[in-house]
């Protein structure tokens, strides 16, 4: 049988387990298949991503969501968030609500982007009192 060691200029070993090394590294798994290696969720995250509404200077509403807020409402009034906040610098946090993943949080992004300015803080008020699967 052939050995299939490579020599370069960073010493020898196959391709293969410099490739496995570098995969393990950047967090996959080098079985048969790859895929990406699962993070095991730990008390702290039940609600890891939330929904929030910002008000602006202007008086319109911004949505967004994330999953370190502080953070994400410094970058907003640093002028380093969204492009729309860039343009229409937030005045306040009006409210927000955790949700258990990102696509449930992406849902109700959605759902909130689609009402009329009226009821955006209703809805944030009607979710937060609505159970939780």
């Amino acid at each position: 049988m052939r050995d299939r060691s490579v020599t370069s200029s960073s010493g020898t070993g196959s391709v293969w387990s410099r490739t496995s090394a570098l995969l393990q590294r950047w967090g996959w798994h080098t079985s048969t298949t790859l895929r990406p290696i699962q993070k095991m969720p730990d008390a702290t995250d039940t609600y890891a991503w939330c929904l929030y509404l910002i008000e602006c200077r202007d008086g319109s509403y911004y949505a967004g969501i994330t999953n370190d807020l502080e953070a994400r409402y410094q970058a907003h009034v640093s002028g380093k968030g969204a492009r729309y906040t860039r343009s229409h610098p937030p005045l306040r946090l009006i409210g927000s609500r955790a949700y258990e993943n990102r696509a449930a949080a992406s849902r109700a992004e959605w759902e909130i982007k689609q009402l009329p300015k009226h009821k955006k803080i209703g809805y944030l008020d009607a979710a937060a009192a609505a159970p939780s699967l």
